[in-house]
């Protein structure tokens, strides 16, 4: 297996669970989730480096200017993005780095990055995601019905994606996403180093 980790950026439609799936397969495979950077004030009981990475405009900015995030994006007047040099130092150190993030800034990630896998999670099927949705209980009938239609809309962007994996059953889903993570480390564009050491070793026979 490659001795450094992959990268993975992992998105799906509000209500596909993806944020749960992400978490327990930190907790029961051990693998890192970015840290994001951020410009708005830290909230009661987040920590530095935990939660976020607290940056002021300034600070943001002149990372933006150093090319030393993956990608960002700013709401509600504030700054949010990938920390370039976290995501590698983790990598190098051997962990498998999940990035849980938007479609559009999963779409950038991988023109920056060809090498990241982008996974797209989703459920069976449109009346499933809005049965999730109205099962949070959270949310008025307009606010679910604008995220079935913006999930809609973001069907379009599931051909960008290497793989498409159904989330029908959090415990399948999560054993499917592992398996997926842990073949993506033979793909050949994590084993270039070994393709390269094969085709000297065969030089020799020339």
């Amino acid at each position: 297996m490659s001795k450094k980790g992959i990268i993975a950026v992992i998105s799906g439609f509000s209500g596909a669970g993806k944020g749960t799936v992400v978490g327990e397969l930190t907790e029961k495979y051990g693998y890192a989730v970015s840290v994001s950077a951020t410009t708005r004030k830290p909230r009661e009981g987040e920590e530095e480096g935990k939660s976020y990475f607290f940056k002021t405009k300034e600070e943001f900015e002149q990372m933006i200017e150093n090319d030393e995030l993956i990608e960002y994006a700013k709401y509600v007047d504030n700054y949010y993005g990938t920390p370039k040099a976290y995501v590698m130092e983790q990598v190098q150190q051997g962990k498998d780095v999940l990035l849980e993030i938007e479609m559009q800034g999963a779409l950038k990630v991988k023109e920056k990055f060809p090498e990241v896998s982008l996974i797209f999670i989703t459920p069976p099927s449109a009346k499933e995601l809005r049965r999730r949705l109205e099962k949070r209980g959270t949310e008025e009938a307009e606010v679910i019905a604008k995220r079935i239609a913006r999930a809609k809309e973001e069907c379009a962007f599931m051909e960008e994606y290497d793989y498409i994996v159904e989330n029908d059953g959090l415990e399948e889903c999560v054993s499917y996403m592992h398996g997926l993570l842990q073949a993506i480390h033979f793909s050949k564009n994590n084993q270039k180093e070994l393709m390269e050491k094969i085709r000297k070793d065969f030089d020799q026979y020339r």
